[in-house]
């Protein structure tokens, strides 16, 4: 299990921190993601991680249910939920949004911590091709999102040398990252014993090992195998690339020893939805 919960509050802390320090310029400042200001992603936050979470699996409250038959078709909705909320949003003042995240950061806290960690999630993690997922892996996927889009904040506004970017931020981020690799070989044809490296560099990374076994990709706790490609990427660059926040020229933020072919597709790997 990789345990998130209790870094909620202190994260929500830094993101109204650094809400309320931003300046009526920085609201409009363009961010990493196409069309997106950092007004925008503030939104985002509320809606994805709160309002929508709590509203849903909380109160039972689903506004849209469509039949949805694909992976590619969740994509579609997910993005356009997001894209219909920033739209209605836009009215509203910076100070609003603030207090609302002060109020249903809080309420989303005291939810979550109260869930069985091993019970089956409300949502799946479709992006690590679950469709079923303990509620530990949910909330975990839940940490991500609030995490990486501060970061696509404070990038936007140059305040980055923040203690969000600390191993105890940043390591549940790409602890659970990494669960998406399985996914993203999936359709890749190896030999079994094939062992894949994953080397994040910095203060804030680790190795992390996909091993092919029974003509199936899997995360491995150890390195075993024989290694046909080692990636090698550093700590502040993975964290854009798995969430879509690098998106031209992927494979050139990444270093390669052994079969490049195989080692480029990790830069297919997105962790996020929206």
């Amino acid at each position: 299990m990789i345990k998130t919960i209790d870094l909620f509050p202190e994260l929500s802390n830094y993101l109204i921190g650094l809400l309320k320090d931003l300046k009526e310029d920085d609201w409009l400042k363009s961010t990493c993601i196409p069309g997106r200001t950092v007004k925008d992603i503030a939104s985002h936050i509320l809606d994805a991680s709160c309002l929508r979470r709590l509203s849903a699996q909380r109160d039972g409250y689903i506004g849209e249910n469509p039949d949805i038959t694909s992976y590619s078709e969740l994509i579609d909705f997910i993005q356009k939920l997001a894209n219909d909320w920033i739209l209605a949003t836009k009215r509203l003042s910076p100070e609003i949004l603030i207090s609302l995240l002060e109020v249903m950061e809080k309420e989303l806290y005291d939810f979550l911590k109260e869930l069985d960690p091993y019970e089956t999630a409300f949502w799946p993690v479709a992006w690590a091709g679950e469709e079923k997922s303990f509620v530990w892996f949910d909330i975990a996927r839940d940490y991500t999102e609030k995490w990486h889009h501060q970061m696509q904040i404070r990038d936007a506004v140059h305040k980055t040398d923040t203690d969000i970017f600390e191993p105890k931020f940043v390591l549940p981020v790409y602890q659970t990252f990494m669960k998406a690799l399985p996914f993203t070989y999936m359709d890749i044809k190896e030999k079994d014993n094939t062992l894949i490296v994953v080397r994040i560099t910095g203060k804030c990374g680790g190795n992390w090992f996909l091993y092919r076994n029974e003509n199936t990709w899997e995360l491995s706790p150890g390195d075993r195998g024989q290694v046909k490609a080692e990636i090698i990427i550093k700590d502040n660059i993975a964290w854009k690339l798995f969430t879509n926040s690098i998106r031209k020229n992927r494979n050139s933020y990444l270093r390669i020893e052994g079969d490049a072919k195989l080692g480029e597709k990790i830069a297919d790997m997105v962790t996020v939805l929206s």
